[in-house]
Order: C-alpha cells, then structure tokens, then sequence
C-alpha cells in the first residue's frame, strides 16, 4: 500500500499516529521515524524498520515536562529544576523509570529519554498525537535523512505515511543523562 502524503502537523495525522501508524516526519532536529509510544507494537515496529538494537531505547518526544508521569518516571526537586532549564529545546534528557507501564520502552534498562520539542507547533501537535518515539529516520549505521526523498531511499511505502517540511539543516539533539541530581553529558 502507498504511504500517505502530508504537507504539515494536522488533526488527522494525530489520529493516524493515535491508531497505530508508523511514518515520517520532522521534528525539531532531523526527520523522524515515528510512531505512538504509548503502543507496543508500533514501537516494535519502528524497531524493525531501523533495524535497530532491541536493548538500545529512543527518545520519546512529549508535550510537557508532566508527561514523563505517564512512563513511570518520577522527577524530584533538583531534577524539576534541571529539566525546567533546558526545556523546550533541543535537548533530550535520560531520566529514570521503573514499574511495568513502559518496560517494552526501556529495553531491558531501567532509564528512558525524553524531549519536549524547541518548535512551538510541534508541542502543539504532541498535545493532539500523545507522546511519539522518534529516532532519525534511517536504519541503523547509516547517515540520517535530511529530506522525504532521502527518508523514502530507506523507507518506501513500509512505513504508513510521510510529513514533507522540506529539506533540514538540523542534527540530532543533545543528549544528557540526569541521575541522583547529576547531569551527565551523553551526546553534544
């Protein structure tokens, strides 16, 4: 089946994603490869396509810092100060989680990143498809795509849908860790 055209973040392509759909789009940083984090199999579906290591977990991008709530993360006063710093932005922070709510998220870790997007129409969007896991849109080991033609050379029609917003200039975000109220720089 051929993977749907979009030209912008729009109501029905929340619900597409809400319903269990995998596709292509941008986020803040670089295209992603996306799905609902809140399912299960639309995750291990992402995880196919990338080919990608089982117990390597993604970012998961959110509307607002309250989110975490939802994957069994619990944020204590230092780390609230720390993630109200550095969010919005460009900036994907690994915190803690336990309980089962997330377990086929974490890989067999007991931590998960999050992001809340720099782009204001973007956290818009979140609020309307819920929380998205969202690594760049390529397999494993090779470069990022910068452009849908790009995304399709690996993609094609396996995944549900494509977002076109042009070509990106970005590179992937930042990644720190914040552990007992210290951060940890995993990735500039």
């Amino acid at each position: 089946m051929k993977a749907k055209r979009y030209k912008s973040y729009n109501t029905e392509l929340a619900e597409t994603l809400r319903k269990g759909a995998v596709g292509i789009f941008p986020t803040d940083t670089l295209y992603g490869l996306v799905a609902s984090a809140l399912l299960p199999d639309a995750v291990r579906r992402v995880y196919a396509l990338r080919k990608r290591n089982p117990k390597k977990p993604f970012i998961i991008l959110i509307h607002n810092p309250a989110d975490v709530a939802r994957f069994g993360v619990r944020v204590g006063t230092t780390e609230r100060t720390i993630v109200k710093k550095m969010w919005p932005g460009k900036v994907s922070i690994v915190l803690r989680s336990s309980g089962t709510k997330s377990r086929y998220l974490r890989a067999g870790g007991a931590t998960l990143a999050f992001r809340v997007p720099a782009s204001r129409t973007l956290r818009t969007f979140l609020r309307k498809s819920g929380p998205l896991v969202a690594p760049s849109a390529n397999p494993g080991g090779k470069k990022p795509a910068y452009s849908i033609k790009e995304a399709e050379r690996y993609f094609g029609d396996r995944v549900d849908f494509y977002c076109d917003k042009g070509r990106l200039s970005g590179k992937a975000s930042m990644l720190v860790s914040i552990i007992r109220g210290r951060i940890e720089t995993l990735r500039k």
